[in-house]
């Protein structure tokens, strides 16, 4: 006969239940209250030490125990509650999980065996109250509302879901797939496991509740209490493993898992994701109206065992429930292991007597944390009975301490922490079941220090995969109302909030993520972050001197070797426009003044490095000599001597004197202005061709710029190469000034009989000797013999005249080269 009142308090989620419970407990002089996860039982143990302080207070896990001498309240799971302890309050929560088929055998052990000596409460879904009025006809009945109401709002899709937004898939695989994504498109989550180390999840659920990140990723583990700040919670699946095979989730789990959102007077919202299908309109119904199917019975196991032999324990696990109320459950992990065990010949020999018996049974509770197979963890329990039964009585501790040592590493991805931690959380177990080890306590501290590595670890690598810290602290200064920090370093590197995202080249920002989601966050960071920066960089380049601009590739100028603007095409080629390249993080204003400056300097450039040619077109000329500049000027230094032959013949004296002041040369091919040969005015000469006639391809195209003889780009035309100061002759391009002199040294030399090419004009040309005898062949003259005894004839005027097309002969100038015009 029951002691003392028995009270159901029953209701969804938020109604205050456990809050109730813990008011209540401290009402009496001593209390016992079980919970169904040891995250829960350590969070409530927390609150009660902070409340009371250490000494009053006690917390009892499989894996921890900390029960101090004067302690009075007792936080525990419920597997581990003391229930030979007699105590004025006892209470469980979440009863209606003695309907799960794995565990629920120990919840409604306790429902009905566990009582407080003034008081016992169950905590739980107003579904178990038709099954609680049978096994407890004469328990009283508590119904809670809920505080805040639940609201569907349909399918969303994972990248537009509301911030404090929990995400909910019932894989390992499925949180990973989903945390990544929200990663790229969301900056980062929190994620929540129930393979993850308490100390980890912790951590994780710290990231989401702090603000550090607005979206949490979770298995149905979030689905017990958790207390979380979650506005909207959000299915990406509707189906579950249950440990025998997949199934839907019955309308009470979807309601378990969405009471989640919303807490206190705050209203919550539910919805799907991902791929998910829309819910039910009868489980949408059920959910918001807190109405569900009532269970029907509790499942339930023997716990009256027969430790006279393995065949009456075997037996005793197998008896039938002693109600109508309630059914047998599924095989558990520790019955499970048990008949494995009990099929080993050694174990046969080994358990006699009950106590040994007992003792069997008791290293069958070591809980499965590596989820391996029976037989698999049925080894390792084979092992600690083994020494169990030994001479000693206990564990080896050299044993205990190698097993935990092995486990002490912290590298790997987060796979791999998640077995290690799996594997120690085993460890801690053991030993805190304090017969079976000598010096407890230290090996106790030895397998926590060694899981909270693990943990630490496992927590770190989640974040680094998971969560985008520069967008999560974006996040945070928008809710508060605070700018962004950022620094642009000399050697360009950009540091947002002390993050490296990326690197300044010019004016133009490189995210160091590249493309994608994660690119535009830190994009947008960079251009927040850099208004100061870049407006003192745009102040360097205006104050900089000449030395530190140049000619890039094409028509790009460039600023201490980055980019920064370009020319553009103007009336003349000799003038080009010029502005900046396009960049986010430039200002209009910020825009024009590099392009004022980047301009001055262009024109300082084509000042300096095609000096005769600015001069050649400021010259004040008349007549043909007008003409002749205007073309030269056109031609960016050079004209064919064919196009012009007659305005060279009407020359008056004194404007072939003008002209060749101004450093105009007549040659055997063409007309050039002289002192435009280096390669920084080559680099000009072609970079302004190809910009006036719109030819951009050209524009990089002749290297090494002054090399005497250099390919001829496919495509491009003579004038190009002639604007750049070469003559085009059999796919090749040779300078023009040291061809000229060539052609005039060669005429020379034709005047007084038959020569051979000197050796010091293949180094002139840049060219080997047999392509010097092409050359001359090319230029019409005719040759006697072959190879390096070849003799070389100058050609008649009618022949000259018939070789339309060809390259002229040279015209009759001195030994000492072309002639003013």
């Amino acid at each position: 006969m029951d002691r003392a009142p028995i009270t159901a308090v029953l209701g969804p989620t938020n109604t205050g239940k456990t809050h109730l419970a813990l008011e209540r407990m401290l009402e009496h002089p001593d209390g016992v209250i079980g919970f169904p996860l040891r995250l829960l039982a350590r969070e409530n143990y927390d609150k009660l030490r902070r409340a009371l302080g250490p000494d009053e207070v006690a917390l009892v896990t499989g894996e921890e125990k900390i029960v101090p001498r004067r302690a009075r309240y007792f936080s525990c799971t419920v597997e581990a509650m003391p229930v030979d302890r007699d105590a004025a309050f006892v209470a469980v929560d979440e009863i209606q999980l003695a309907a799960d088929p794995e565990r629920g055998h120990v919840f409604t052990d306790r429902l009905l065996r566990a009582r407080g000596t003034r008081e016992t409460m169950f905590l739980g879904a107003e579904t178990a109250r038709p099954v609680l009025s049978r096994l407890l006809p004469h328990a009283e009945h508590v119904r809670r509302p809920r505080l805040s109401e639940l609201a569907y709002t349909g399918p969303r899709k994972l990248t537009r879901l509301p911030p404090r937004s929990a995400v909910i898939a019932f894989s390992v695989e499925e949180v990973y797939a989903l945390a990544e994504l929200l990663r790229r498109h969301r900056g980062g989550t929190a994620v929540v496991l129930g393979a993850l180390s308490p100390r980890t999840r912790n951590a994780q659920v710290a990231l989401y509740q702090e603000g550090q990140v607005d979206y949490l990723v979770a298995t149905d583990a979030i689905g017990m209490g958790l207390n979380l700040d979650i506005d909207h919670v959000a299915f990406a699946s509707l189906r579950k493993f249950d440990g025998e095979h997949a199934r839907e989730l019955t309308p009470p789990e979807f309601a378990q898992i969405a009471g989640r959102a919303g807490r206190a007077l705050r209203n919550g919202t539910f919805g799907t994701t991902a791929d998910a299908p829309p819910l039910p309109p009868p489980t949408i119904e059920a959910i918001e109206r807190h109405a569900f199917a009532p269970l029907g019975a509790l499942y339930w196991r023997n716990s009256d065992l027969d430790f006279a032999s393995l065949e009456a324990l075997s037996a005793s696990l197998k008896r039938p429930p002693p109600h109508p109320a309630l059914v047998r459950g599924r095989e558990a992990d520790d019955a499970r292991a048990f008949a494995v065990l009990a099929r080993r010949p050694e174990i046969a020999a080994l358990a006699r007597g009950r106590a040994r018996l007992e003792l069997l049974w008791e290293v069958c509770q070591v809980p499965d944390y590596r989820k391996l197979t029976a037989e698999a963890h049925a080894a390792l329990l084979f092992a600690l009975y083994r020494h169990l039964v030994g001479p000693s009585g206990r564990l080896p501790t050299d044993w205990v301490e190698r097993h935990i040592a092995e486990l002490d590493r912290t590298e790997g991805d987060v796979h791999d922490l998640v077995a290690r931690i799996a594997n120690v959380r085993t460890w801690t177990y053991v030993t805190n079941r304090e017969p079976w080890v000598d010096d407890a306590r230290r090996l106790q501290a030895l397998a926590r220090a060694v899981e909270d590595r693990l943990s630490d670890a496992l927590h770190e690598r989640l974040t680094q995969r998971f969560v985008d810290r520069l967008a999560a602290t974006m996040v945070r200064r928008a809710r508060e109302g605070r700018e962004v920090g950022g620094a642009l370093l000399d050697d360009g590197r950009v540091l947002v909030e002390g993050t490296f995202v990326g690197r300044v080249e010019g004016f133009r920002f490189a995210a160091e993520g590249g493309g994608g989601a994660e690119g535009r966050v830190q994009r947008a960071a960079a251009l927040k972050a850099l208004r100061g920066p870049i407006g003192a960089r745009v102040e360097a380049l205006c104050a900089d001197d000449d030395g530190a601009f140049a000619l890039g590739a094409g028509r790009e100028l460039s600023w201490r070797g980055a980019a920064v603007g370009r020319l553009t095409r103007a009336a003349s080629a000799l003038r080009p426009g010029v502005e900046a390249l396009e960049s986010p993080l430039l200002e209009p204003a910020q825009a024009k003044r590099v392009a004022e400056r980047l301009a001055a300097w262009a024109r300082a450039a084509i000042g300096l490095e095609l000096g005769p040619l600015v001069d050649l077109a400021r010259a004040e000329l008349r007549g043909p000599a007008r003409g002749l500049a205007y073309q030269l000027v056109q031609g960016l230094g050079a004209v064919r001597r064919a196009e012009v032959d007659a305005l060279l013949a009407a020359l008056a004296p004194d404007d072939r004197q003008a002209l060749e002041g101004l450093g105009v040369r007549a040659g055997a091919l063409a007309l050039y202005v002289e002192g435009a040969f280096a390669p920084a005015a080559v680099a000009w000469r072609s970079a302004l061709w190809a910009l006036h006639f719109d030819r951009p391809e050209l524009a990089p195209s002749l290297s090494p710029p002054g090399a005497p003889s250099l390919p001829l780009p496919r495509g491009a035309p003579p004038a190009f190469a002639l604007a750049a100061g070469y003559w085009p002759l059999g796919g090749r391009a040779y300078r023009l000034d040291a061809l000229e002199a060539v052609a005039a040294e060669a005429a020379a030399l034709a005047r007084r009989g038959p020569f051979a090419p000197p050796e010091a004009w293949a180094s002139r040309l840049g060219a080997p000797r047999a392509e010097v005898s092409a050359l001359l062949l090319a230029l019409g003259y005719r040759a006697r013999g072959e190879g390096a005894a070849a003799l070389f004839f100058g050609k008649s005027t009618k022949r000259r005249r018939r070789r339309r097309g060809r390259a002229p002969a040279p015209a009759p100038a001195g030994p000492a080269g072309p002639t003013g015009p």
